[in-house]
């Protein structure tokens, strides 16, 4: 496994440890339901080190990103971000990212953690036209501080004004007296916040005065299981769960992040077809009505216990006090406020399909 440069932090704050992507990453501290109740109603800090980020350079940057993500980077402009993904050769997703535009020829491109060699070798395979590609994710540490007082928390460690940056933009300044950080209105969490991209030589700075600032208000360190929570309670995608290599966008309800009037780009064809003809299978939320909770891979099935689909994500929320879980149903079953079924060890279990967010501030 491999260690991001704040784990003699989490070590000492007696974090339960676990492999995640290849790294050593902090589950929990005080435990998933505290720390998700930390960020959505206070502030908490997640290390996200693991993530990786490319440096696309040159005047065909812009272009290369075009045919390679779904999303239309030409829209964006100088200290804007974007949610996008890598659509495949075959329509499904190779991953979901988040594409920085620094100015009209640099870019950033944030990766999930376990792609970080598949999206790499994916996009140098199309870097037809000799773009300067850097693989920076061993350069940079990257800390999410999110909930409702996380701009509070922040702002006395930096001259830039967090309060005018607006959500998917960022600046570039200084921050707990190191250069050029990137701060960032971004976060998977739904709470708002901010995330910091500083020199990986530099974490253990960065970590100890974000959390000298914010020592007032409480803030708390947050792991992996209250991330999990957070982005679920939102009916955020996560990789490998809810969308993979075999997801199409249109299917997982990422048609917004998926511009097929914009030119050609890896799958759009296939896409096109797909809308032509109509989706057969759709990511939907849904809340359990009976006791039970659902888990990745479990079936989903109708009244008569014909099966209809699979769970790809599930939890109980720790804010809803209820159990919800996302997961692909034939298109005829997606109907909302629908009565579907979970397959709990060989029982029917009552779930009802729900608006996604499922958390509503």
């Amino acid at each position: 496994m491999k260690n991001t440069p704040l784990v003699k932090r989490h070590e000492a704050l007696g974090a339960k440890m676990v492999d995640f992507a290849g790294f050593y990453m902090p589950v929990s501290y005080a435990g998933i339901n505290e720390e998700h109740a930390s960020v959505r109603n206070n502030v908490g800090v997640f290390d996200v080190s693991h993530m990786g980020e490319f440096m696309l350079e040159g005047a065909g940057a812009l272009d290369l990103i075009q045919r390679v993500t779904s999303n239309d980077a030409s829209k964006l402009i100088n200290g804007q971000a974007q949610y996008s993904c890598l659509p495949n050769a075959t329509g499904g997703i190779v991953d979901d990212l988040l594409v920085y535009r620094i100015d009209e020829s640099n870019y950033m491109l944030v990766v999930n953690a376990s792609n970080i060699d598949k999206d790499w070798n994916w996009i140098s395979k199309h870097n037809t036209e000799g773009v300067k590609m850097t693989n920076v994710s061993d350069d940079y540490c990257l800390l999410a501080v999110q909930g409702p007082n996380a701009g509070k928390a922040l702002q006395s460690l930096t001259s830039v004004d967090l309060s005018s940056i607006p959500y998917y933009h960022f600046a570039i300044g200084t921050f707990a007296g190191i250069e050029h950080v990137v701060i960032s209105a971004t976060g998977y969490t739904g709470a708002g916040g901010f995330e910091i991209y500083g020199p990986t030589a530099e974490a253990e700075k960065l970590w100890d005065a974000i959390f000298a600032a914010g020592a007032s208000l409480d803030i708390k360190p947050i792991g992996l299981g209250a991330r999990d929570t957070l982005r679920l309670e939102m009916g955020f995608c996560l990789y490998g769960n809810d969308i993979d290599d075999t997801t199409n966008p249109l299917e997982a309800g990422l048609g917004w992040i998926t511009k097929l009037a914009k030119p050609d780009f890896n799958g759009k064809s296939l896409m096109l077809a797909l809308k032509e003809k109509g989706i057969s299978k759709k990511l939907v939320g849904f809340e359990m009505i009976d006791r039970g909770i659902p888990r990745h891979d479990y079936e989903l099935c109708d009244a008569d216990g014909t099966v209809i689909g699979k769970v790809t994500s599930g939890t109980q929320s720790p804010s809803l006090n209820k159990a919800i879980g996302m997961g692909y149903v034939n298109t005829a079953h997606a109907i909302m406020g629908g009565d579907i079924y979970v397959l709990i060890r060989d029982k029917k279990i009552k779930a009802q399909i729900a608006k996604i967010p499922f958390y509503k501030s």
